[in-house]
């Protein structure tokens, strides 16, 4: 099911408007972060579309509705007129430099949804909160689906829907939710699921097909490769399992990301050596127009590190440069002249940056400190007044830096340079996400000199916030959240923090503006700052504009504020028809482990009519769902008098409840992501039909 647009802007004739949207690829709903336009100017080839199946790069699927969609917290059109016209989203779009933006993509492991609904109780503050885990062991998952619910329940309804039903919404809804689940453990490791998934890629309907493919990946079984791969790379198996004369480039993108997310989840050195080497070879051989095919192995390369950090050359040729599926050195050599070969695509070029900051981590110390310094003078060279690079691939080296470098002596300036970016580089973007990363950097542990590092980001990040441009001031009290949860993460205490929370408690006591509201309310919850509790409880009370009210019930969610349960609840009973602030209370909800408005939310997706309203419900059922939730939602899918779409959203609804993961699968792709730089297979705000458009 295609993803819900909560905030596309239609830019023609220099009308800026809601785009209709359809559901489609599992129901979708992320929020601000829509919004990015095809491809940061161009999704395809740029103008030039590339070989297509039965649609195109911006064309949605035959079938599903297209009910336009109203907006969401922190979406850009419905700020103040000014930004629709500013430098972000061009001269007529929506101002994609909002920082909403950002925390859409990046908010998983904040809020880690999963760990707080199976244990009843939110607490973010554990040892393994960024990895997914966010739970004290000792905790009992009391409301966990038990695998025999999920196996006896989940799993018959949804291949009965794939067996039985032809609508767009239920199948791809269906095929999203089975691949989440995942097969049971089998001796053979054959896939019952691949065998249900594999026969939807012949579909003539193209988003069905490309969602088939992606749905492998999400799956995530090793022996998915080989016909992976074949889709990839357009072979003639490839060929037979599309039931076509080429296999559509959106279908071979998709692929690309799945052998990314089954790489990243393999235990099998050769498994990840394979996938590294089918993706260099499409990136060598891609001569499609689009740059789809090239990002999407770009990236989907920066996800399958592989765990030989060095390779003997082979014989014969110790002199020449390693293939990528060589060692994990070869991967970074690969990419890193990849990126500074400047007849590739700039738009390809600006993945690698984070591709090489996540291939970075974890080598080996002595490798660690030779190819963290190489990369870091790259990125410096690109981030300074003198940079000749586009803004796509400045945006990215800074967020690529806010990976690498740390708050120690010897890093003194690099973190420097990140500060001047505010004053030196003239792209709005990335001087927001320059706060980010100098927060990022602020938190990585750095030897000797760290608390000094520590009192001057501290001290800078404040008076960004209290003193900075007005379109940095949010970017600033964000950056403060990031950089203290990132302190805590890392068992460090320092008294920045307690002044960073005053001052954040300063100003959002004082500020009128709702999107800087939203912003310092988001990031006192993000350092759980206690103080606050009072003034945002009084926020959430007084406050009328929706938008700004979501973001105050998350903040109180993410600080476990249980007293604000009741307002909360209160809120989503009398939002049906305002599905962006259902949908961020029902997040708040899921972070406090109430679950008593499961049955409500039931009913209320059962009768709903609007796609956005259904999309914000679905959500809302897999963010505070539980066990409980599976009866209905069950019965809701197999329910032939409710519309197809409603119970589409039902399939979706139970993909997030028995999730095997513990954060959404695509979390990994858009983790400091350079949105900006995106493809119409990355992501698509025209139709939703993007790998991070599905949910």
């Amino acid at each position: 099911m295609k993803k819900l647009l909560l905030a596309s802007a239609l830019v023609a004739g220099g009308l800026v408007g809601l785009q209709s949207s359809a559901s489609a690829h599992g129901g979708n709903y992320r929020g601000p972060g829509d919004t990015v336009p095809p491809a940061g100017g161009g999704s395809g080839g740029g103008g030039a579309a590339g070989p297509t199946g039965p649609s195109g790069p911006t064309t949605p699927g035959p079938t599903g509705p297209t009910t336009p969609t109203p907006l969401a917290p922190g979406t850009p059109t419905q700020a103040a007129p000014t930004a629709s016209t500013t430098s972000g989203g061009g001269a007529s779009g929506p101002d994609l430099t909002l920082w909403s933006f950002w925390w859409e993509f990046n908010k998983e492991p904040y809020l880690n949804l999963k760990s707080a609904v199976h244990s009843g109780a939110a607490d973010t503050g554990s040892d393994g909160f960024f990895l997914g885990r966010g739970q004290k062991e000792e905790a009992k998952d009391n409301l966990k689906p038990t695998e025999q619910q999920i196996r006896e329940k989940i799993v018959p309804a949804l291949l009965n829907a794939l067996e039985n039903e032809t609508n767009n919404d239920i199948v791809t809804g269906a095929m999203i939710a089975l691949a989440k689940i995942g097969d049971a453990k089998s001796e053979s490791g054959t896939s019952k699921f691949e065998q249900v998934i594999s026969q939807f890629l012949s579909d003539s309907n193209q988003e069905i097909s490309e969602t088939a493919a992606v749905s492998l990946g999400i799956l995530a079984n090793d022996k998915s490769v080989p016909l992976m791969a074949s889709l990839l790379e357009d072979t003639a198996e490839g060929r037979t399992a599309v039931k076509g004369n080429e296999v559509a480039y959106r279908t071979r993108a998709f692929a690309a990301y799945g052998l990314g997310l089954i790489g990243a989840a393999t235990g099998d050195e050769a498994v990840r050596q394979n996938i590294v080497e089918i993706l260099a070879r499409t990136i060598a051989n891609d001569q499609t127009r689009s740059r789809d095919l090239k990002v999407a192995c770009i990236i989907a390369m920066g996800l399958v590190p592989l765990h030989t950090f060095e390779a003997a050359p082979v014989e014969g040729e110790e002199d020449m440069a390693q293939p990528p599926h060589r060692s994990r050195v070869a991967q970074i050599e690969y990419l890193l002249d990849f990126l500074r070969n400047e007849d590739n695509n700039y738009l390809v070029r600006a993945h690698c940056p984070t591709a090489l900051a996540r291939l970075i981590d974890g080598l080996p110390a002595e490798l660690y400190t030779t190819w963290r310094q190489t990369l870091a003078d790259d990125l410096l060279s690109r981030i300074g007044d003198r940079s000749k690079d586009k803004n796509e691939i400045i945006e990215s080296a800074v967020l690529a830096m806010g990976l690498i470098v740390t708050n120690g002596k010897a890093d003194a300036k690099l973190r420097d340079a990140l500060e001047a970016v505010t004053k030196d580089v003239s792209d709005q973007q990335a001087r927001n996400f320059s706060l980010v990363s100098t927060a990022k950097a602020a938190a990585n542990p750095g030897g000797e000199g760290a608390d000094e590092g520590i009192a001057n980001a501290s001290k800078y990040l404040v008076g960004q916030l209290t003193k900075g441009k007005s379109t940095l001031k949010p970017w600033a009290g964000l950056a403060i959240g990031v950089m203290s949860r990132s302190l805590a993460d890392n068992d460090v205490t320092h008294a920045s923090v307690a002044t960073m929370g005053e001052a954040l408690r300063r100003e959002l006591a004082n500020e009128g503006d709702k999107s800087k509201i939203g912003a310092y309310a988001i990031a006192l919850g993000i350092m759980t700052d206690v103080e606050s509790r009072d003034l945002l409880i009084g926020l959430l009370d007084r406050i009328q504009d929706n938008e700004a009210r979501g973001y105050v019930a998350v903040s109180l969610g993410l600080m476990g504020e249980r007293e604000a349960i009741d307002p909360i609840s209160e809120i989503i009973q009398k939002s049906k028809y305002r599905p962006d602030l259902l949908k961020q209370a029902a997040i708040a909800l899921g972070l406090l482990g109430d679950k008593e408005l499961v049955p409500t939310l039931v009913e209320m997706l059962g009768s709903s009519k609007g796609l956005a309203t259904q999309a914000a419900i679905s959500s809302a059922l897999g963010f505070i769902g539980d066990q409980r939730s599976i009866s209905p939602l069950v019965d809701m899918l197999g329910n032939k008098d409710l519309t197809a779409r409603a119970r589409g959203f039902a399939a979706v609804a139970l993909g997030i409840v028995a999730d095997k993961e513990p954060l959404p699968w695509n979390t990994k792709i858009a983790l400091d992501l350079n949105y900006r730089a995106s493809t119409s297979t990355l992501v698509d705000s025209s139709n939703g039909t993007g790998i991070l458009d599905i949910l």
